[in-house]
């Protein structure tokens, strides 16, 4: 039950987007369209769950003077690897995230479960907690993406869901956009939480 627990913990209880506020940065700026998101999340899970593993496997060897740059050489290697195999197999995608590919090495997120639960634990339970975590940041990358996508372009994975004649809210997909959406889901994950009591 505990391993269980591990997972699903980011997926809402700790959602790192809409309840812990982490990744901010990131969400905001690519969720123009549910493509973006969903690649930044991949991407982010990836590190994470890769970082989560060798953290926990390489605790007991890592001094505690060196710890949190250990930790961040180990980010950044495998950001390189997701850097990397984006720019070769997604260039399109690649070139819509722009920077953020290269600055998940310093997204809060990842960093904050190597010090708060990958040194602590077992590599399996980290395992559960990368994806877990990767899951709930794609989860909310995408609810989010797929509001301002809908509303500011009328369509959804470039599908387009309403008339040509049918306005759209160009304010969605431009930065402030990005604000009105995340407020909303946030307030709305609160009242969710407080209605169930979670």
């Amino acid at each position: 039950m505990g391993n269980f627990k591990h997972f699903t913990n980011g997926i809402f209880k700790e959602n790192p987007l809409f309840v812990l506020v982490l990744g901010t940065c990131p969400a905001l700026a690519v969720t123009t369209s549910v493509t973006n998101g969903l690649g930044m999340g991949i991407a982010a899970t990836f590190v994470l769950v890769c970082s989560n593993i060798f953290i926990s496997l390489l605790k007991n060897f890592i001094p505690d003077k060196v710890r949190i740059a250990a930790f961040i050489v180990v980010i950044a290697s495998f950001v390189t690897i997701v850097d990397l195999v984006m720019q070769a197999f997604t260039p399109d995608l690649y070139k819509a995230l722009g920077v953020f590919i290269p600055l998940i090495v310093v997204n809060c997120i990842i960093l904050g479960r190597a010090e708060a639960f990958a040194q602590k634990n077992s590599p399996f339970a980290s395992i559960l907690d990368g994806f877990g975590m990767g899951l709930g940041f794609t989860l909310a990358l995408c609810v989010m993406a797929a509001i301002r996508e809908l509303l500011g372009n009328g369509s959804i994975l470039d599908i387009k869901l309403v008339s040509e004649n049918a306005k759209t809210i160009l304010i969605f997909i431009l930065p402030p956009g990005a604000f009105i959406t995340f407020g909303y889901l946030i307030a709305l994950m609160n009242l969710v939480k407080r209605k169930f009591n979670i």
